[in-house]
């Protein structure tokens, strides 16, 4: 600018203008030469990119059976993501070995954006807390593409058991040591670890009951055969609300809008709990930064678009928005967090 108004003392307004288009033509390319990275350049590879991918059908790993939590969230993913690129987005279930055999084969993949993985925190990251020979480590062999959903968990009882609070549950179980079961999808579950590590910083001393599946469990509960369980509020809400066994508590900071009249744990007074079971999506480590980047695009398109967010929703649910450069250390907090609680308390899988 110094430049144009100098020479505009001395010269012509004709020549000025001449000189002005000049120097502005020259600024742009000097300019360029900083910005055509991210201008000029990233919005035609980040196109290219995403026509790439359109190469061939998207697949989503869903390391469990249909019909769970991570396969549902899968779905609206595929159908969303489907409908925004315009392109076949799958949903390919492989379950085995508590998410393993899926987890594993997710992360063998050719790391070329087309075999994506969406996976829970109880795959991410109690398994590699609970488990020591994993055939996979969430950190070193994926990379958050994005954080989708975020569902807290419902502290349900039998229906004739003769509590109405996470204070007077206490108290009652206090009095019976042992006596009081709690039910699980299984051992390692996330209704495992949270139960054992609820009930144990309380104090209490009860009976763990593992089953085959989180379904397995809730009807044992529902028939009066079990005492206890956290469950996922989008499937528990349902009992609860039909009289069927009573909610206790909420497992998040923050009360569920599906249910606001349920406290939380906090509100209990008698304990102190921070969880929610969210999803997440993932890629190979070795996915190239670019298809990364263009893969988090889309997923943070799908996590804003409203029908999307609105089938969370009515599941129980509430969409997640973490940015790319805070997506891994979310990860890693995640891991180190629940790692010093679970050992802490002495929870095991073994």
């Amino acid at each position: 600018m110094r430049v144009i108004l100098h020479f505009a003392r001395c010269c012509n307004a004709h020549a000025v203008a001449r000189l002005c288009t000049r120097l502005a033509g020259q600024a742009l390319l000097v300019a360029g030469i900083g910005v055509c990275p991210t201008a000029g350049f990233a919005q035609p590879q980040a196109q290219s990119v995403t026509e790439g991918l359109r190469s061939r059908p998207i697949r989503i790993i869903v390391a469990s059976g249909a019909g769970g939590g991570t396969d549902i969230t899968g779905r609206h993913v595929a159908k969303t993501m489907g409908e925004l690129m315009r392109h076949t987005v799958l949903v390919e279930n492989r379950p085995g070995a508590g998410s393993a055999t899926g987890t594993e084969f997710a992360a063998k993949a050719t790391p070329d954006g087309h075999t994506l993985l969406v996976s829970s925190g109880s795959s991410m990251v109690m398994n590699g807390i609970l488990y020591k020979n994993l055939p996979y480590n969430a950190q070193r062999d994926f990379v958050a593409v994005g954080f989708i959903a975020a569902y807290p968990f419902l502290l349900i009882a039998r229906a004739d058991l003769p509590v109405d609070s996470l204070a007077d549950l206490m108290k009652y179980a206090k009095e019976r040591p042992g006596k009081l079961t709690f039910g699980s999808a299984g051992v390692g579950s996330v209704q495992h670890v949270w139960g054992a590590l609820l009930f144990r910083s309380m104090g209490l001393d009860l009976l763990h009951v593992p089953y085959k599946g989180a379904a397995m469990a809730a009807q044992e509960i529902i028939g009066g055969r079990i005492d206890l369980m956290f469950d996922n509020l989008s499937a528990a809400r349902i009992p609860a609300g039909a009289g069927r066994v009573k909610a206790l508590a909420v497992s998040s900071t923050r009360r569920a809008s599906q249910m606001p009249a349920v406290a939380t744990v906090n509100e209990s007074g008698v304990a102190r709990f921070d969880g929610e079971s969210w999803m997440g999506m993932f890629a190979p480590a070795a996915t190239p930064v670019a298809t990364v980047n263009a893969l988090r695009k889309i997923i943070a398109d799908v996590v804003r678009d409203a029908q999307f967010a609105a089938r969370i929703e009515a599941a129980g649910g509430r969409t997640m928005n973490i940015p790319p450069q805070q997506q891994q250390a979310f990860l890693r907090n995640e891991i180190e967090r629940w790692g010093a609680l679970i050992r802490q308390y002495g929870v095991s899988a073994e």
